[in-house]
């Protein structure tokens, strides 16, 4: 079993470090390490929809493999913990269900489970990070900054989930609990799954299933932490995830591959909140009671089929369909914006989301053409997107059901020579947007909207370019552009001034986001060392901010952000690495629409500046430990009365060990917020509410157990 989390910058040949969730003893970890460093020449990233040595990509580049994820959730309980401790670009997780306001170097990533898409442009639901149960994660590639490569929405990167394949004949058991010494019978979680995976010839196959029980969070005060009735949480719930994926080798050069996987967690709804208060610094809490309309949830099914040729025209052909089926209930309340004279007074309900999603996307794949160093990709996406938002309790349509069609074919080119990389690449943007006249909600003037279906279209271009100095320095450049629409959802509920019409209003309009990076990285016997700096820039973004219900809405304004980023490692001996990541991003926007940005962006789409420090150590072949300290920095941008948006950082410290044994598998041990920090959490002090004035876990002890045979 190998393990590594390897974090590149760009070209760079990534760095294989060792640690800990291994099973190798120490002195075999050297000689892996030295072979993951020639592996990682060559390791593909399948978010790059090419064959590519990771040395050979102009762009920042974080790989976190399996190993990795099972570690970390010993002191993390999702993906958006998980990669806010391994990519400080990343904004700190709300620990909460939905993803609002988490983004990558300050704008919003694209979300995929094997290259289908699972963030949704149309109505941003904000739950793209809980689709799929860590187990049956692979690993998870990040590329940061735009890119058009995968489609529209990732302005800020790419989050490529790359889910289990079969490897022979084997059987998998994971199973574990967590607790915090506050209480450890409300806090108590526990999980368990189940993976079969057997392979022949000619076929594989691989069939999963995962259940989790998590009780509630409590934080370093001993307070049960506010659940969020709106939002949605992952404290106080259930999930359960079916995962199946077969394929079939037809012959020497085709094979078909099938995924699917139905994911759905629910909120138990044991809990409801205490209202806290900002100002004064008391924390909204939990207490014992029902809520009033249904739990929040999420359901998500995902399915792809693949067909792969090596021999088709000349190149390699990739041909994927792919479909998602994404439904997520919301929790309710007696606000504003549901009131409607028509149903009542004092009305209670709450929204769902509903998309369904049918692609295909085709890539080809040519190397080495009459001989040259010249490779080339190129193919074309589909995609067909329709979605609505509904209020569950009355039926009433908050976002009318609105049907996109999205066309896109590109073409890219590499040239490769004497430690020279060019890249370059064009793609073509195409949708058509489809909304029928509808009238928005009482609260919002009951709004007749003229129904249309406006078309938009883009072409964006990408130009990159790797050099290798020696064996041991890289650089790299890039420009590069990305495509994503403005949740069109939020845009279309919030019209509330007559004679508008779908066809001509403006705030429709794509985003499409420039991206700059220039890079470095040394990678010697000891040292690894990786930095990027970066420009973010949109002529018309798209800014987040709330309502007086805590409701956001979209504004279309220019922005800028830019920041830079640094991974190192160094190994102090063959048995112990000590490591630093860094991140410092900032951004401001046009807030007077005189084309120049003036003010600073806040905590719903902006990250702060974050530091990473860690250190792993093998202290026997059986035993291992990493601890982790991350460090949140202070981010004072507003004055006056907004000043309460400011942000006072935080550090927190986790410890892990993991206890290989002979004849019983794998444990893990986590040590979660080990000195018991007490600490609100970022998006709660940048832009929460009172009722959303959440603080962050304290500490917490998990056990996991992994036995293969």
């Amino acid at each position: 079993m190998k393990q590594s989390v390897i974090s590149i910058a760009v070209l760079a040949a990534l760095s294989s470090i060792a640690l800990p969730g291994s099973l190798y003893a120490a002195e075999e970890m050297s000689s892996a390490a030295e072979q993951g460093k020639k592996d990682a020449e060559v390791l593909t990233i399948m978010a790059t929809r090419a064959p590519l040595p990771a040395s050979s990509v102009p762009a920042t580049i974080t790989v976190i493999d399996g190993d990795e994820i099972r570690l970390q959730l010993s002191v993390a309980n999702s993906l958006s913990d998980i990669l806010g401790n391994l990519v400080p670009s990343f904004s700190p997780s709300r620990q909460k269900l939905t993803s609002s306001g988490e983004t990558l170097r300050g704008r919003k990533p694209l979300y995929l489970i094997d290259g289908v898409p699972q963030s949704n442009p149309l109505r941003d639901g904000a739950r793209a990070a809980n689709t799929i149960d860590p187990l049956m994660i692979e690993r998870v590639e990040i590329i940061h900054g735009a890119s058009a490569i995968q489609g529209m929405g990732a302005s800020g990167g790419i989050i490529n989930i790359v889910t289990k394949s079969a490897s022979g004949t084997s059987q998998e058991v994971n199973a574990g609990f967590s607790s915090q010494p506050t209480d450890s019978s409300d806090s108590l979680s526990y999980h368990a799954g189940y993976l079969w995976s057997h392979g022949e010839d000619n076929y594989e196959i691989m069939l999963g299933a995962h259940l989790r029980e998590s009780g509630l969070y409590f934080d370093g005060n001993g307070n049960a932490i506010g659940v969020d009735t709106t939002q949605g949480d992952t404290m106080d719930s259930s999930s359960q995830d079916l995962f199946g994926k077969l394929v079939y080798r037809l012959n020497d050069e085709q094979e078909i591959r099938v995924m699917l996987n139905h994911y759905q967690l629910s909120s138990n709804g044991d809990y409801t909140t205490v209202t806290g208060d900002r100002a004064a610094g008391i924390p909204a809490i939990s207490e014992r009671g029902l809520l009033e309309g249904d739990p929040a949830e999420n359901e998500i099914t995902t399915a792809s089929f693949e067909l792969r040729d090596s021999n088709f025209l000349g190149g390699a052909l990739n041909w994927q369909l792919f479909s998602q089926d994404f439904s997520a209930l919301y929790g309710g309340g007696n606000f504003a914006t549901f009131q409607d004279p028509a149903y009542g007074t004092d009305i209670f309900d709450q929204s769902r989301n509903d998309s369904n999603k049918l692609g295909s996307r085709v890539t080809l794949n040519w190397q080495q053409i009459a001989d040259m160093p010249l490779d080339m990709t190129a193919g074309v996406d589909f995609l067909e997107d329709t979605t609505y938002q509904e209020l569950a309790q009355t039926g009433r349509k908050w976002v009318p059901e609105t049907s996109f069609e999205n066309w896109a074919p590109y073409v890219q080119a590499r040239y490769m020579n004497n430690g020279l990389t060019l890249s370059a690449g064009l793609r073509y943007e195409y949708g058509n947007l489809k909304v029928d006249d509808f009238t928005t909600l009482y609260s919002y003037n009951s709004t007749f909207v003229e129904g249309g279906s406006p078309s938009f279209n883009e072409l964006l271009t990408n130009f990159g370019a790797v050099y290798n100095f020696n064996s041991e320095w890289r650089g790299f450049i890039s420009v590069s552009e990305a495509f994503s629409m403005p949740d069109v959802g939020r845009v279309l509920r919030a019209i509330d001034q007559p004679d508008q019409q779908v066809e001509s209003f403006l705030n429709l309009q794509p985003v499409v986001t420039d991206n700059n990076e220039v890079g470095v990285e040394y990678r010697g016997q000891s040292l690894n060392f990786s930095a990027s700096y970066f420009e973010s820039n949109s002529d018309l973004g798209a800014r987040l901010s709330p309502n007086a219900d805590g409701i956001f809405i979209v504004n279309r304004e220019k922005t800028e952000i830019s920041g830079f980023e640094i991974d190192t490692n160094y190994a102090l001996n063959n048995d112990a690495t000590v490591g630093l990541m860094y991140a410092d991003t900032d951004g401001d926007f046009d807030s007077d629409d005189d084309g120049q940005v003036d003010t600073p962006l806040g905590g719903s789409n902006m990250t702060p500046r974050r530091l990473n420090l860690y250190w792993t150590q093998y202290w026997t072949g059986d035993i291992n430990t990493r601890l982790q300290w991350n460090k949140l920095f202070d981010r004072n941008i507003y004055t006056g009365a907004e000043a309460i948006n400011n942000f006072n950082g935080y550090d927190t410290v986790d410890f892990t060990m993991n206890i290989a044994t002979q004849n019983a598998g794998m444990f893990t041990i986590g040590l979660e917020n080990l000195f018991d920090e007490y600490y609100f959490t970022y998006y709660s002090q940048t832009a929460g509410n009172d009722s959303r004035n959440f603080t962050g876990r304290g500490r917490a002890v998990t056990v996991n157990w992994q036995y293969e045979w």
